[in-house]
């Protein structure tokens, strides 16, 4: 089969011929339909020093069960998407948390250190899968594996009731899921009412284009607008925003995220900086100028009710399709700024 690998005798992305896997037990062989690029991907200085496959956002159909993994309410063919973290138990404390916490301390990230999605077939834990339904168009519904379900917990976790003000700081595909799951209509989840307003701050005005297009409130160019935090407050009741989710892998979009918040806001923390964030201290938080949280893809027990939402909504990106061959041209693309919608292979 072909596979996108990173070569680390060159250090570059290199699509290869490789036997297929065979499935474990516990494992499910899946024909992988469809695999996206994540800005995550663009990390080649953690790669490890052998080659491996690409890839931690995929969707596939499973083609056959490996032993321990029968009954488990899933069989051939069915339509699965899945988390990319194998080899953790999936029960312990730390899995109920994160399964990069697992207590077994053997959890791998696929795509990064053992093989992942950007191939033709793939092997995955039965326990990260989750049906797929009828619905969602399968061809574009890797994204929802990672930037998706992210910012579907995210939106959720805010805290926020039906008409208060989400900032959405970084309107990439993160924030622009981000944008749709917060628009989306309120009332499917009784505890956890939607239809929040929305505004996009980002220093790209092509990104500030799509979050428009995908229903923000208003948007803001945080680079070029000296004045965006004023007419944030005016457009806010002259408060600020009741929340603000940073989607942003930058130091500087967390640094002036309190500032769009009115006494009291939650920041949510979901881009993962380079540096630790030096402006928080503790006599803001100890006296209410702002709170914080944090999310993540999470673990595969929170995945059905992200999948169903986003369906019963039919919230999907904007995609561009490829075949795997372009796969370093689209490394280089994101790289270079010039992806604007979420880069999918079909196989």
């Amino acid at each position: 089969m072909k596979a996108g690998q990173w070569d680390p005798k060159t250090r570059k992305v290199v699509i290869n011929d490789i036997p297929k896997p065979e499935p474990a037990p516990n494992q499910f062989l899946v024909k992988i339909q469809s695999a996206s690029l994540c800005h995550s991907d663009l990390h080649m200085d953690v790669r490890p020093d052998y080659t491996v496959t690409l890839g931690h956002e995929g969707v596939g159909h499973i083609k056959s069960i490996g032993s321990g993994a029968e009954n488990k309410g899933f069989k051939v063919g069915d339509a699965i998407g899945f988390h990319y973290f194998i080899s953790c138990c999936f029960e312990c404390e730390g899995c109920m948390v994160h399964n990069l916490r697992c207590e077994t301390g053997n959890s791998k990230l696929q795509g990064f250190v053992v093989d992942g999605y950007f191939a033709e077939y793939a092997v995955v834990d039965w326990q990260n899968a989750v049906a797929l339904p009828a619905s969602l168009d399968i061809s574009k519904a890797a994204p929802l594996f990672c930037a998706g379900i992210t910012s579907f917990h995210s939106v959720e976790s805010c805290e926020l009731k039906e008409g208060q003000w989400l900032a959405v700081i970084g309107c990439g595909g993160l924030g622009q899921y981000a944008i749709q799951y917060a628009k989306a209509a309120s009332g499917y989840f009784p505890l956890h009412i939607m239809g929040y307003k929305t505004i996009g701050l980002d220093i790209n005005d092509s990104q500030l284009e799509q979050a428009k297009k995908v229903g923000a409130d208003a948007v803001f160019n945080s680079l070029t607008n000296k004045n965006y935090i004023e007419e944030v407050k005016k457009l806010t009741d002259g408060k600020g925003c009741h929340a603000a989710a940073v989607y942003s892998a930058s130091n500087a979009a967390y640094a002036g995220a309190p500032d769009v918040l009115r006494t009291g806001g939650l920041l949510m923390v979901i881009g993962i900086a380079p540096k630790g964030l030096d402006f928080i201290n503790t006599f803001d938080l100890t006296t209410g100028r702002y709170r914080i949280k944090a999310e993540s893809t999470s673990i595969p027990q929170r995945m059905k009710k992200a999948v169903e939402f986003t369906a019963k909504h039919n919230i999907q990106p904007d995609v561009d399709f490829n075949k795997i061959e372009d796969l370093p041209r689209m490394l280089e693309d994101m790289e270079n700024g010039k992806a604007e919608k979420r880069q999918v292979v079909i196989f």
